[in-house]
């Protein structure tokens, strides 16, 4: 049975006001706010506050207008950004797919973890959100859905302390009736706009024709109708600052199905990949291989050598395995992506046959300096020759 698939999409509620509240708790339950009293505006307000109509960006003159008693709290200097860092490390104690959008939100995926069931995910996400309570006393939001952007929508919908699950397939039905402004990407401008047009309400999107939606959203109409059926490809990046790891994808318009093929696409991506990595001065010990079905579902499964390598030869014979490990379902295939983690400097690392593995090294990186004037490889890899023979119909690169 395949892998449920899950992203999460966490959002610390009122992040700055909650971090000064485990720091005192008694400002908990308060109208209170973090900002400067003079010349200032509000970074933060605790939803007490809001209830009062102080909101952020408001300066804080204009705040202590509508809320008399506001507490207003200043910034605790090196506060958040620490307690950001223990909230996002405690995540990696679930899942090592973390990615950091901001100081206070991201996402995780919990696909690879190898929970098989709603209820296991649902189960494991409240443990998480219950243990950054305890250790931090912050409270976050979370929202799980198959994709980032169902999951991000879920996550904002029942602040604070919220958990919206939206299971695979009940994407669209789920968006239905949300106000068209909940998409990202719709501002208040352009959702008065679509009001003009009788669109109220997500839902009311996929009912419009190109024609109609293009002269308010211009080219990007499609994506914007793809958004209200909740369709969303974008993968979960846990890239920051140097890089923590290196991965591509390619999504098919037309679904595919034959193995041979996928197995030689995984390996040119991950010849491409090895290359980056050369490039950055870098070694990488992990691949992971995911298969995202028609559905949006998706399998993923990953491989650890025992030691880091900047060559592709060790990589090369653990395609197929993972392949076949990952693909149960044997039915088409939307996407295919190829990720290697585990990255550490390339510099100074004793390694067993070490003048072999020099050798391979200093091949790859005379490859990599062969290409022609239009930046291509001029040097193939035997496994890329019959891709380059019969490339796909419909494939575009991401």
């Amino acid at each position: 049975m395949p892998a449920f698939p899950a992203i999460v999409h966490l959002d610390a509620d009122a992040f700055f006001v909650s971090c000064e509240q485990a720091l005192d708790p008694s400002l908990r339950g308060k109208r209170c706010a973090v900002g400067g009293r003079e010349r200032g505006i509000i970074s933060s307000a605790s939803y007490e506050a809001r209830a009062c109509g102080v909101y952020t960006p408001m300066p804080s003159a204009r705040a202590l207008k509508v809320c008399p008693d506001l507490i207003l709290i200043r910034h605790t200097s090196g506060l958040y950004g620490r307690i950001s860092r223990r909230m996002f490390d405690l995540c990696e104690t679930l899942t090592p797919y973390v990615q950091r959008n901001s100081i206070d939100e991201g996402y995780l995926d919990l696909s690879p973890c190898g929970l098989r069931s709603a209820g296991e995910i649902e189960a494991e996400v409240k443990r998480l959100q219950a243990l950054l309570w305890k250790e931090l006393q912050i409270p976050v939001s979370m929202g799980i859905a198959a994709n980032r952007l169902v999951a991000q929508i879920a996550s904002k919908l029942r602040k604070p302390r919220g958990f919206v699950v939206v299971l695979p397939g009940e994407e669209e039905s789920f968006l239905a009736p949300l106000p068209v402004g909940r998409l990202p990407g719709i501002g208040a401008k352009t959702e008065a706009a679509l009001r003009g047009l009788g669109i109220e309400r997500v839902g009311d999107l996929v009912l419009k024709s190109g024609r109609e939606l293009a002269p308010v959203l211009g080219s990007r109409w499609q994506s914007v109708v793809e958004s209200a059926r909740g369709l969303d490809d974008s993968p979960v990046e846990s890239d920051s600052g140097d890089a923590k790891s290196y991965s591509q994808q390619e999504t098919f318009e037309s679904d595919i199905s034959d193995a041979p093929t996928i197995e030689r696409i995984a390996k040119r991506m991950l010849d491409e990949l090895m290359s980056k990595v050369r490039h950055d001065g870098k070694r990488v010990r992990t691949l992971t291989v995911r298969l995202r079905y028609p559905d949006f579902t998706h399998d993923s499964r990953a491989c650890s050598l025992e030691a880091a390598t900047d060559v592709e030869g060790p990589f090369i014979p653990l395609i197929a395995p993972l392949l076949a490990s990952a693909w149960k379902r044997r039915a088409p295939l939307r996407l295919v992506s190829v990720k290697l983690s585990g990255v550490g400097d390339g510099s100074g690392q004793l390694e067993l046959f070490a003048e072999g593995e020099e050798r391979r090294r200093r091949l790859a990186r005379t490859v990599d300096r062969l290409k022609g004037r239009d930046g291509q490889p001029m040097v193939t890899h035997g496994h890329q020759l019959r891709e380059k023979q019969a490339r796909l119909p419909g494939k575009k690169k991401n």
